[in-house]
């Protein structure tokens, strides 16, 4: 650790032991974090002044940079968490009843506004921010997010299900279903379909954003179920299984991470990633790599690498032993602001070491394998594959060590937050002061969820239990892809310029120029080849020129579609 800052964890470093140190920092942050919280939430938030009842402000920040919006994405993340407290606490807390009221209220009216994306049946909900009086922010933005809809219907149902088990079920189908159904009909028919990412940078598949409509799909098809919507629980249910399909697509087993999003020209180390699996927790379903829970071993790996690439980014990283937590953003090629640790990224890493020690102990074992290995050698480097009891030495010895360094990402946090534990967006890669939006409502949102999953204490689980990889997932279809581009002579030879094809599929390459497909220049200026792709799989593509050495790629945005579910099919373009 550096030295400490004038922090709340700092008051007591000196004299308690790491662990202690760490209790202590959670006991005083916890209050301060709640009330951050409510003050960024209208009505009567003390920091949101003209913020409409249940509308969550980003942040009071004005100026570099302008945060006093409301983002569905944060908003519903919020208001997940709330629910959480809400109904863990047995419903005694009227005042947080009917801020949760205010919130639906609030989404059911934003749900309506027409804004620059569309209306609410032609694309509107994939809009990521309005103002803070519920009209349309119509200024240019990175547009859609589509992650916004999915993490409302989370949100939404994880309430509707309690309400179910209180005997309210007129308000569920009367207030909360319509609310819910818009977002699931929109997340269904356009989860194929690219999206900004949730930093609202890039504009291409996203992991997060896949990773949160499936389980909103899931979720949504059981509480459709139960509400007697027959049909729209399969249409629910069928969606989710092609994207458990399309989530399969993410993993890079040659490199160990996920790839946050691919067709992106940077190294996709992305918080994103981490963010998806504590978001997509299910205590129920156990270490399952298909939905890439906490203690997954492919979101194990995934966790060492995205870690591991800001030990050398951040000066106040420096020093810090391989085994050891670190101060982590949100890729490490970030320039946003700098380009700094951010709290909820550094949080998150902490949270899924959490859920995965919930569930290691629940379950009374733990597995390394072949792709984990070097994630557990961090804390044994003699470790070997195998299963290990809870009852084993090095089960014991394992955990205990996780543990550590769990508790070593709240630390890094707690050093760097001020002595009167705001929480900004981010803090300074070379001395660890507070920047960016000041008192950011996401953040200390992270900080709760965080805390909570040190304590032990787990969501309702979504049905992520037990589902398997659909076999259809690996059915091959086959796709012509025709692109019309002329070329410097247009007869192919070994020294002319040539026309090759690469994309988001291995099929494709995975964006590798070195051995992307060279296409077939029989029927000049059209230039053609045929590959087989996974049937139902969304795919996206580019076609690039080659003259000698040097490699030319075709203009953004990426080209996409989504194969057919059985046949072949034949796309035609023309070079941008």
């Amino acid at each position: 650790m550096r030295p400490l800052l004038a922090s709340v964890l700092g008051l007591f470093a000196s004299t308690l032991s790491p662990s202690a140190t760490v209790d202590q920092y959670v006991s005083t942050e916890s209050p301060i974090a709640q009330a951050g919280i409510l003050a960024n939430i209208g009505p009567s938030g003390a920091e949101c002044s003209g913020a409409y009842a249940g509308v969550v402000i980003a942040s009071p920040s004005t100026t570099n940079p302008d945060y006093l919006y409301t983002w569905t994405r944060d908003s519903s993340l919020v208001f997940k968490h709330l629910i959480d407290q809400y109904t863990a606490d047995g419903s005694s807390d009227v005042s947080s009843r009917e801020l949760i009221d205010y919130f639906v209220a609030a989404q059911a009216h934003i749900q309506q506004v027409p804004n620059p994306s569309g209306t609410v049946s032609t694309g509107g909900l994939g809009e990521p921010k309005f103002m803070i009086n519920e009209t349309a922010f119509t200024d240019p933005w990175g547009r859609p997010q589509r992650d916004g809809p999915a993490l409302r219907a989370i949100a939404i149902i994880t309430y509707a299900n309690w309400l179910l088990t209180h005997n309210n079920a007129s308000y569920v189908t009367d207030t909360l279903w319509p609310v819910i159904q818009l977002d699931l009909d929109y997340v269904a028919s356009s989860w194929n379909i690219s999206t900004f990412d949730l930093w609202e940078e890039v504009f291409a598949y996203s992991f997060f954003t896949s990773a949160v409509q499936h389980r909103a799909l899931r979720e949504g098809s059981q509480l459709a179920n139960v509400l007697g919507q027959p049909s729209l629980a399969s249409n629910y249910a069928s969606q989710a299984d092609k994207l458990l399909c399309f989530l399969q697509s993410f993993w890079d087993a040659s490199s160990g991470y996920v790839v946050a999003n691919p067709g992106v020209q940077r190294s996709n180390t992305d918080a994103n990633t981490v963010l998806a699996s504590i978001h997509t927790f299910d205590v129920n379903a156990g270490c399952d790599a298909a939905t890439y829970q906490p203690c997954s071993d492919k979101a194990l790996s995934n966790l060492k690498v995205y870690v591991d690439s800001f030990r050398s980014v951040y000066p106040i990283n420096s020093g810090i032993p391989t085994n050891e937590a670190v101060a982590t953003g949100r890729y490490p090629e970030d320039v946003y602001q700098g380009g700094n640790p951010w709290y909820l990224t550094t949080f998150a890493v902490a949270e899924q070491l959490y859920d995965s020690l919930i569930v290691w102990n629940q379950q009374g074992y733990l597995n390394v394998t072949d792709t984990s290995l070097a994630f557990f050698r961090l804390f044994d480097s003699s470790i070997s594959t195998g299963t290990y009891t809870a009852s084993s030495s090095t089960f014991q010895a394992l955990t205990s060590a996780i543990q550590t360094f769990s508790d070593g990402f709240i630390a890094v946090n707690a050093n760097y937050t001020p002595s009167d534990g705001s929480l900004a967006e981010q803090y300074g890669r070379n001395d660890g002061t507070p920047i960016s939006a000041m008192n950011l409502t996401w953040s200390y949102a992270s900080a709760l969820t965080a805390f909570s999953a040190r304590s032990k204490q787990t969501s309702a689980s979504w049905g992520a239990k037990g589902l398997a990889v659909p076999s259809t997932c690996y059915v091959p279809v086959s796709v012509q892809f025709n692109v019309y581009a002329t070329t410097v002579y247009g007869v192919l030879t070994t020294s002319e310029e040539n026309i090759y094809l690469t994309g988001s599929d291995p099929a494709l390459s995975n964006w590798d120029p070195s051995t992307a497909i060279l296409m077939s220049s029989a029927n000049y200026p059209v230039w053609s080849t045929t590959v087989e792709l996974p049937a139902d799989r969304p795919i996206q593509y580019k076609y690039i020129r080659k003259n000698g050495g040097t490699v030319t790629w075709e203009s953004d945005p990426n080209n996409a579609f989504t194969t057919v579910g059985s046949g072949s099919q034949v796309l035609d373009d023309t070079w941008r």
